[in-house]
């Protein structure tokens, strides 16, 4: 390398660093200038699509800050009035709403695509004095309702989606207002706060660290009654040292020619911070972060109702990732085992568990991700009433993609194949979780918790309280970092006036550097070193936080006085059994073991139907777009709803769980006497089963079986689908 040749690279990069800086502080000016006006609006949000508002919140008995909104169907996007409305409630963490719908590909977007009418629960930034989580539930409850009402036709109650924080309130009021609910989505949502993996998952360690809830008190105290969402926001960026305080600014500056407009959308949700009464983070952070009261059933409402997540009797779709260090898989679904202790008391409550877990995405990603929502959301919207009449159990979402030789591809929506695997509660333990040990030790950290928030509500609150007003409230929200950072560069800084001239020429006058400039190669092995190093005192910071929390809770001393029993081995949080439900099953039982011979020819397909697929052991999109084509043909099929076909394929499906033999056995009693209307059912039975491919093995072997009950000669094994009536038409 000669030394001319430095030169020029050191002149070229000097050239290109200057115009990069100056570009970089115009962008840092203009996430300033939009911050502002962004808190300025009267309803500040970051959806992309109009909306207007159906029910103000403000305006219920028990006012909130909620608002339920319409999404305006886009120019060219046509819904279909019979499809069930899907609703979407945005998380209240320390942002403002709209991430649901923040472009063309998210959760809205795509169920818009997919016909479906569109609603969205957002909230305004500053809260309704008093008012409290139950009240928010009591609102999201009015707001269901509006929706139903304002849908009459729909094939369904709504689909509600409940991403990150909102989806454990979704999953409260769906177990205390079931009525309400069609198929419930959470996604990226914590449900089981204590469950992670030792080593991994450090955020679950904050509370019992920080002493527990007390200095949640402190700080909602210190903002008279109200407290800052920058706080939690500030908890999410602690988690990525390496992007928070080098990466997302170094992209944004290696990539200022192309990168300014995105960046800048996404802060303005990042920096939109909103606020919670003090009632509500005390009752999230004590029942939920920390107590982990949810799953075990120990959260009551004020009129002493449990709320028992086994009551929800809609579908449930779990979408996790892990690649999410917020909300890893075992806290989306370590749940279920809090809950159930194997999948026929899942079955045996009617409920129905659908999970899948994305390889690597994180946690923001799994809301605003294109690639996430045109594939995951996608599927979801498309298939949802294929979610909904799936039977009682646990299930992973497989998504494979469609191709040419993909059999019956024009019963798949869109472009991946949507498959429900059976699973079982082992697959859950699979990912890994909590020993009894390290159970006592957060129910150790609980118990801290309770007794230093009283110590402090007894001996310091009344003093913090009345020393602090509302004026200074306002100015120590002022001064979050988090807020300055954005204030700094917003339009009541002076000194940043010549940015404007400055960063024009710049853009006019650009001369980026090329990626051979050996300066622009030394940058990056720089930018490289310094995320190393960042990452490295995250890990230790990490490794740390769990060795003190695992040595102070652990402590056999503490747990004694804390009341912990070492030698129990039960778990300290897990769902109570009930002999009334025990006993309501027996007798369910009863009558469905009487129902065996009852019915017609639409039940002895349904039940011929799933003992067949049950050999399968999962359930193809394709199947259900088979059966709903039927439906739309048959006269006789369409005297069903969607909802009365679904709870006949329940009923048809418990009772080949309650005594498999006897039941198969009765569907030569439900069949007519006319042959050729035999003939006609088990072609549309074999058409059904043959929509995903050919049907073999054990499978087989049953469709054979069912052929004799019909006193049909069976089909030979592996035989080509005839595909004639499901396919609209078009032969295969």
């Amino acid at each position: 390398m000669s030394g001319t040749d430095l030169m020029s690279d050191a002149m070229a990069y000097a050239v290109d660093a200057g115009q990069r800086w100056t570009l970089y502080l115009e962008a840092m000016r203009r996430r300033g200038l939009q911050y502002e006006q962004h808190i300025a609006e009267p309803l500040p949000n970051v959806l992309d699509y109009q909306a207007e508002v159906i029910v103000d919140g403000r305006e219920l008995a028990h006012a909130v800050n909620y608002l339920l909104m319409r999404i305006v169907p886009p120019d060219g996007v046509e819904i279909d009035p019979r499809k069930r409305p899907f609703v979407v409630v945005d998380p209240r963490a320390g942002h403002g709403p709209g991430i649901g719908g923040f472009k063309a590909d998210s959760e809205i977007g795509v169920a818009l695509k997919a016909g479906h009418p569109c609603y969205f629960v957002g909230f305004l930034p500053d809260p309704v004095p008093g008012q409290t989580i139950e009240d928010i539930g009591r609102a999201e409850a009015a707001f269901l309702e509006a929706v139903i009402a304002r849908h009459p036709e729909a094939e369904g109650k709504p689909c509600v989606i409940g991403n990150c924080q909102a989806g454990w309130a979704v999953m409260m009021l769906a177990a205390v207002r079931p009525e309400l609910f069609g198929p419930v989505i959470i996604a990226g949502s914590p449900l089981s706060y204590w469950a992670g993996v030792r080593g991994h998952n450090p955020m679950r360690y904050s509370g019992g660290l920080l002493g527990g809830s007390w200095l949640t008190a402190l700080t909602s105290d210190l903002g008279a009654g109200v407290f800052d969402g920058a706080w939690l926001v500030q908890n999410f960026e602690n988690q990525n040292p390496a992007n928070t305080l080098w990466s997302k600014q170094y992209n944004l500056y290696s990539k200022i020619d192309t990168e300014v407009e995105r960046y800048l959308g996404f802060e303005k949700w990042w920096g939109g911070h909103v606020t919670l009464n003090a009632e509500e983070i005390q009752f999230i952070v004590d029942e939920l972060f920390v107590g982990n009261k949810l799953a075990s059933g120990d959260i009551r409402t004020s009129d002493g109702t449990t709320i028992d997540l086994r009551n929800i009797r809609s579908p449930i779709v779990v979408f996790c990732s892990r690649g999410d260090n917020i909300t890893p898989p075992q806290q989306a679904l370590d749940w279920i085992l809090d809950l159930y202790g194997s999948v026929d008391e899942i079955r045996s409550y009617g409920q129905t568990i659908i999970y899948t877990v994305h390889d690597t995405i994180g946690h923001l990603g799994i809301f605003v991700s294109a690639g996430v929502a045109r594939k995951e959301h996608q599927e979801f919207a498309s298939n949802i009433d294929f979610i909904d009449v799936l039977p009682p159990g646990l299930y992973e979402a497989i998504f494979e993609p469609k191709s040419p030789d993909t059999p019956s591809a024009d019963l798949v929506q869109g472009d991946w194949i949507m498959r429900c695997e059976a699973r079982d509660l082992d697959d859950i333990r699979a990912f890994g979780g909590n020993t009894l040990d390290d159970e006592r030790q957060f129910a150790t950290a609980a118990r801290v918790s309770e007794t230093n928030l009283s110590l402090y509500r007894a001996l310091a609150q009344p003093f913090v309280r009345a020393a602090v007003n509302p004026a200074m409230a306002e100015a120590f929200r002022k001064l979050h970092p988090l807020r300055l950072s954005y204030e700094m560069f917003g339009a009541n800084n002076p000194f940043l006036s010549w940015l404007d001239d400055a960063a024009g020429e710049a853009r006019r006058d650009r001369l980026p550097a090329g990626p051979d400039n050996r300066f622009v190669k030394a940058q990056e092995q720089v930018s490289h070193q310094i995320v190393e190093g960042l990452e490295a005192w995250r890990k230790a910071v990490e490794h740390q936080s769990e060795f003190a929390f695992r040595a102070i809770y652990g402590s056999p001393l503490l747990q004694a006085a804390m009341g912990i029993d070492r030698d129990d081995d039960r778990r300290p949080r897990s769902a109570g059994g009930s002999e009334l439900h025990r006993e309501l099953i027996r007798r369910r039982i009863g009558e469905l073991r009487a129902e065996f011979g009852s019915g017609g020819l639409v039940e002895a397909l349904m039940r011929s139907l799933i003992y067949v697929a049950l050999a399968r052991g999962s359930a193809d999109e394709r199947g259900f777009t088979a059966i709903r084509r039927l439906r739309e043909q048959h006269a006789r099929a369409q005297q069903y709803s969607l909802a009365e076909f679904k709870t006949k394929l329940r009923e048809q499906y418990f009772m080949l769980l309650i005594d498999r033999p006897a039941a198969v056995a009765a569907i030569r009693d439900l069949l007519p006497a006319d042959r050729a209307e035999r003939r006609a059912a088990y072609a549309i039975l074999t058409d059904v089963l043959a929509a995903r491919g050919p049907v073999t093995g054990e499978a087989a072997e049953r469709l054979a079986e069912i052929a004799r009950l019909f006193d049909l000669d069976p089909p030979e094994e592996g035989a080509a689908p005839a595909r004639l009536r499901v396919a609209g038409g078009k032969k295969a």
